[in-house]
């Protein structure tokens, strides 16, 4: 029976131990100055080479020619302290594990006390120290800090954290590493050529990731794959069905059916993993290494040469096309979600179900919420400019219109069209006093965001989110010199509102009740009822430009904008005061039993007057048939005691 091959090729040497040369290094030139400490503290993962380490420092103190950073090996003591040695008496290894006890530790503390038998120093060895007790650590304590001569102490650990603070304090604290997969790759292919045994390099290159670093665990997995290897020796194929990973070729399909949005491919690749009894789990993570490989290509180009990267160069050169089919945004929400699915399949009870979950959340950058389903759309439509090239971005826009209007919120100046006074809503409600606006017209409360949900892209833009494709998103083509008739400006000019409502709401809402007027001297006219709408279309903020760059899109032409009162609207209002005076509306003065007559009078004679007669949401000038006008001019006590029968009784003296 042959021994496993991380026993037959455990490090006799410094030399020999693989990625630990921060360790090694200083550990040698300490034997060579005669400098080496009475303690030392190993730390590190499993399976890194702390206990292999502990006992060359051992061979190397108690070596013939010794302390030497290169025992001669032939020596009595280098013979017995060899990896696959006997072991000598004056080299003591105990597993705290089993000897954590405080009696452990008094025990030890009475044998340490005795000189060496054969050898220069008595070396204690002391493996997963951190369990210890408390009791056992203060009795080794004193002998730790000042031990006799010949005394020498090696603590190794996999958790330093819990060795206790006094203990670790009198040590020389070394921690160890995981070996990169590189040079674990490499150390798998030297014991292969000399067991010669045949192995793939893509093979080896699955072995070294599944070792995780530890080249214990590495060894070990080899030893089993080439024992159960044919007469063509370790393949790729074999390793793959033994080790449980996930097949290159599945990550491939996975990664091109998420760059073309191919939700039928990704789903027969999810029933071809599940099928194949892969572990969806194993799968995620595998998908989840594949995306950050991605990622750093994607960051970084050139970083495929600088050893980043532990596939075969073909496999990376595939890889480098799949990088150009995402953007950075992209790839970092599938990881984010993948990341987090890893998570959710620990333990889940429909393993299969929780993976299709986690695919179709990846298929849907455009309904997530917040920054990075954002993001991951905008890479999108940055991809689909560079493609489509000059001659087809129009069609492409139009093709992608969530993608277009969250584009265009993110990048345009959306705070310009945020008004930052307060609105009113036109009361219209019989008996109920009706509130006036200023100038500022009355936002619809579909529109206004709630100040404690989270702001949506939807929520930014109004209805430019959801609108069809109009001329406002496509680039105005060669504008021409002709001025179009007036009969086809305004056959055209509902759509040039529609523009203007893809391209701001506001200027939409300031504008939508308008209609062309005249045009001459590349000015257009345009005729507006409400005056308080043309004061603040004037006032600033841009209007006048989204107005006229949505003229020149839909009329080809480019007009300046004038916005003016209509006419019509004007001898409306100069006939109104007019009637108001030949028609003056006389109210009977309430007696003192009936104080409350009046308004009753108002709310049962003229409630069609009331309901018919609507205030314009941004008139200054009061309608000469408002109920609510009183033509009498009364304020103060005496409108009160007109119109609720009460009686000034003046002031109390007090005295």
């Amino acid at each position: 029976m042959s021994l496993a091959l991380y026993r037959t090729y455990r490090p006799g040497r410094f030399a020999d131990v693989i990625g630990q040369e921060h360790v090694t290094e200083p550990l040698k030139r300490a034997l060579a100055s005669d400098r080496v400490h009475h303690a030392y503290l190993f730390s590190g993962p499993r399976g890194c080479g702390k206990t292999s380490s502990a006992r060359i420092l051992a061979r190397s103190l108690n070596c013939e020619q010794g302390p030497t950073a290169e025992p001669c090996g032939v020596c009595p003591s280098c013979i017995d302290l060899a990896p696959n040695g006997l072991g000598s008496l004056d080299v003591v290894e105990l597993d705290a594990a089993t000897h954590g006890l405080v009696d452990d530790a008094r025990d030890l503390r009475e044998k340490a006390i005795y000189s060496p038998v054969s050898s220069r120093y008595k070396i204690y060895i002391i493996d997963e120290a951190h369990q210890l007790g408390p009791a056992a650590a203060n009795a080794l304590l004193k002998l730790v800090e000042e031990p006799p001569p010949h005394l020498r102490f090696v603590f190794a650990t996999t958790e330093p954290e819990k060795i206790i603070g006094t203990i670790k304090s009198r040590t020389h604290h070394y921690a160890f590493r995981l070996v990169p997969v590189r040079i674990l790759q490499q150390h798998l292919a030297l014991i292969c050529e000399q067991e010669g045994a045949v192995a793939e390099p893509a093979a080896l290159a699955l072995v070294a990731r599944a070792g995780a670093g530890s080249v214990r665990d590495a060894l070990s997995i080899l030893g089993q794959l080439l024992a159960g290897s044919g007469a063509s020796g370790l393949t790729y194929t074999e390793a793959v069905a033994q080790l449980g990973v996930t097949d290159l070729a599945l990550l491939d399909d996975v990664v091109g059916a998420l760059a073309t949005h191919d939700g039928a491919g990704l789903f027969h690749v999810i029933d071809r993993v599940v099928s194949a009894g892969h572990d969806p789990r194993r799968f995620a993570t595998d998908l989840l290494e594949r995306l950050r490989d991605l990622i750093v290509l994607s960051a970084i180009p050139e970083s495929g040469d600088s050893g980043l990267f532990d596939v075969p160069a073909d496999q990376l050169t595939t890889m480098r096309e799949q990088a150009t089919g995402f953007g950075l945004a992209e790839l970092s929400r599938a990881a984010d979600l993948v990341s987090a699915g890893i998570s959710e399949l620990k333990g889940a009870t429909a393993p299969r179900l929780q993976l299709e979950l986690l695919v179709a959340r990846l298929l849907l950058p455009g309904a997530a919420e917040g920054s990075a389903g954002m993001l991951a759309r905008l890479d999108r439509v940055e991809r689909r400019l560079a493609a489509v090239g000059e001659g087809g971005l129009h069609a492409s826009l139009s093709a992608d219109r969530p993608a277009v209007s969250a584009a265009v919120s993110a990048t345009s100046a959306i705070p310009t069209d945020v008004d930052p006074e307060p609105t009113a809503a036109v009361a219209a409600t019989r008996g109920t006093p009706r509130a006036r606006t200023n100038d500022t017209p009355p936002v619809p409360p579909s529109t206004r965001p709630s100040p404690s949900a989270p702001a949506r892209i939807s929520d930014v833009l109004g209805a430019a989110a959801i609108a069809p494709p109009t001329t406002a998103t496509a680039l105005p083509e060669t504008v021409t010199a002709e001025v179009p008739s007036m009969e086809s400006i305004r056959a055209l000019w509902p759509a040039v509102l529609e523009a203007v409502k893809s391209s701001s709401r506001i200027a939409w809402m300031l504008v939508e009740d308008s209609r062309p007027l005249s045009v001459s001297d590349g000015v257009l006219t345009l005729a507006c009822a409400d005056q308080g709408r043309i004061v603040r279309f004037r006032s600033g903020g841009g209007h006048d430009e989204r107005l006229r760059s949505a003229v020149i899109n839909v009329l080809r032409v480019d007009l300046s904008v004038e916005l003016v009162l209509d006419p019509q609207h004007a001898a409306a209002e100069t006939a109104a005061p007019a009637k108001a005076k030949a028609s003056p509306v006389t109210r009977p003065k309430p007696s003192a039993a009936e104080p409350n007559r009046a308004s009753d009078d108002v709310a049962e004679t003229a409630p069609s007057t009331i309901q018919a007669d609507v205030v314009e949401p941004n008139s200054d000038e009061p309608n000469a048939d408002d109920p609510d006008l009183d033509p009498t001019g009364l304020s103060g006590i005496a409108l009160i005691e007109r119109e609720h029968g009460g009686k000034s009784i003046g002031e109390f003296e007090n005295g």
